[in-house]
């Protein structure tokens, strides 16, 4: 799937199907559903997961967690505006 795809299925009232967890996180993070978010990002124990979690964290102002997170997915700690930082992510996990 391209990212601008990924951008018109968020009018839909579901995520496409087969994304990945936390493909699926960054979807309902963009809907502006933090929990569902963050319960499809725990999903995903790997890498990915870890990095939308800490993108997650840093949203939700809890530097601290995030900083715990960033570390386990082996990202530094991102100090763009979330925006940046979730395109970033977004276009990353698309291409992988």
């Amino acid at each position: 799937m391209k990212l601008e795809e990924f951008r018109q299925s968020l009018a839909a009232n579901n995520p496409p199907a087969g994304l990945t967890p936390a493909l699926t996180a960054l979807w309902w993070d963009a809907r502006g559903d933090w929990d569902k978010a963050h319960s499809h990002a725990q999903e995903d124990e790997g890498g990915s997961g870890a990095w939308v979690h800490a993108y997650l964290h840093r949203k939700e102002g809890d530097r601290g967690n995030a900083g715990y997170w960033y570390r386990r997915a082996g990202k530094s700690f991102c100090e763009k505006s979330l925006s940046e930082e979730w395109l970033s992510i977004t276009q990353e996990l698309l291409t992988s």
